[in-house]
């Protein structure tokens, strides 16, 4: 039997389920697993399952699942949600977007009370799913049961293009994010969003983000994976360090408001992040391969990561609220010559020119150790 995985978010991967589970798999036929979604990434790598799970490609699950379906005879999707509502949903809605019926078992919060395991669609693997049921100590619950459970806390009207979608599982402070970038904020025990015309007018429950609106975009609120809560909330993390490579010449790398891309400036020297939550993300990501950063920031954390890690070389910034984007602007313009990547001589002057412009500009400035302290 050949058997695909697809691991999506941190929390499978650090509460070392994600391994687990896939070794018990190994038992049953060949296994191949990927990543689904690209918030896993970091933990994938810390774990050192880099090999045994194909990161090299950035994912949505429902591309993930489509991809392994045409290889495997049965899918394991690995995920560990805050509750068993919000893992029940991400299922659903992930099943809705693959958008064809696929042999597809998901393993939800394994090792909690309410772990259970689900067979999606009305495939007949009983004997495989009872024997991982008494190994995993997990209880077994019927899809439609499960579809029952989440139309009856979420779903969504569509009213000639005015959608209204509520959000389960949600808590007051929670973030609210949507593609990776972060909308609003929770209010309350109960969220609903509303659309018009693909893009979000309103929250009940809910404070918006304008500025995150403007970078999202239209969307489809049917569709849409909706986030709510910390990107990855394990406090045990042991950031793994991998040595990096210099260039030939020295690279410095620009990176404006665009945390899902944070990745392909491993190979850099140096980056300039602008933005609060881009700043502790790419310094959180970038720690990983001894890239430093300079963070240009103005205190408004929407805090994504439980504890965010920086190198001793990074400096972050903080300037006047509202400026991190006008300084950013001019560093773009008169230092990258509106270039994403340049050379640079050497790492401390580059930071002392980065202070002369905003010296410069007479904008007020403090250099913040740690932005979530």
């Amino acid at each position: 039997m050949k058997i695909g995985v697809i691991v999506h978010g941190p929390g499978i991967i650090d509460t070392g389920y994600a391994k687990k589970i896939i070794d018990l798999l190994k038992e049953y036929g060949d296994v191949s697993c990927r990543l689904g979604g690209t918030m896993g990434r970091t933990a994938v790598m810390d774990a050192h399952l880099e090999n045994e799970i194909d990161i090299t490609r950035k994912l949505l699950p429902s591309q993930s699942i489509k991809l392994s379906a045409q290889e495997n005879d049965i899918l394991f999707l690995l995920n560990y949600g805050k509750s068993q509502i919000t893992g029940h949903t991400f299922g659903y809605k992930v099943l809705g977007n693959v958008q064809e019926k696929v042999n597809l078992i998901q393993i939800e919060r394994p090792g909690e009370e309410d772990g259970v395991i689900i067979q999606w669609n009305e495939y007949d693997n009983t004997e495989l799913i009872n024997s991982l049921k008494e190994k995993l100590n997990l209880n077994v619950m019927d899809y439609k049961e499960a579809i029952k459970k989440v139309k009856n806390l979420t779903g969504y009207n569509d009213d000639d293009g005015r959608i209204i979608r509520k959000v389960a599982g949600v808590s007051p402070g929670e973030n609210i994010m949507m593609n990776g970038i972060i909308i609003g904020k929770v209010t309350s025990n109960e969220l609903i969003i509303i659309a018009e015309n693909n893009q979000i007018v309103e929250m009940i429950g809910g404070k918006i983000k304008e500025h995150g609106l403007e970078k999202l975009g239209k969307i489809d609120l049917s569709s849409v994976i909706i986030k709510t809560g910390l990107l990855r909330k394990s406090d045990n993390i042991k950031p793994r360090k991998i040595k990096h490579n210099n260039n030939n010449v020295l690279m410095a790398s620009f990176l404006n408001h665009a945390a899902e891309d944070i990745y392909k400036y491993r190979n850099t020297d140096i980056l300039i992040s602008v933005g609060d939550d881009t700043t502790l993300l790419s310094s959180d990501i970038l720690y990983r391969f001894n890239v430093p950063i300079i963070g240009i920031t103005d205190g408004d954390l929407d805090k994504v990561v439980l504890e965010g890690f920086k190198l001793k070389e990074s400096i972050i910034i903080q300037v006047q609220s509202g400026h991190d984007d006008i300084i950013g602007q001019q560093i773009y313009e008169k230092i990258f010559n509106k270039k994403d990547c340049i050379e640079i001589d050497n790492i401390d002057s580059f930071k002392k020119e980065i202070i002369n412009l905003i010296e410069e500009e007479n904008i007020e400035y403090k250099f913040v150790d740690k932005q979530l302290s």
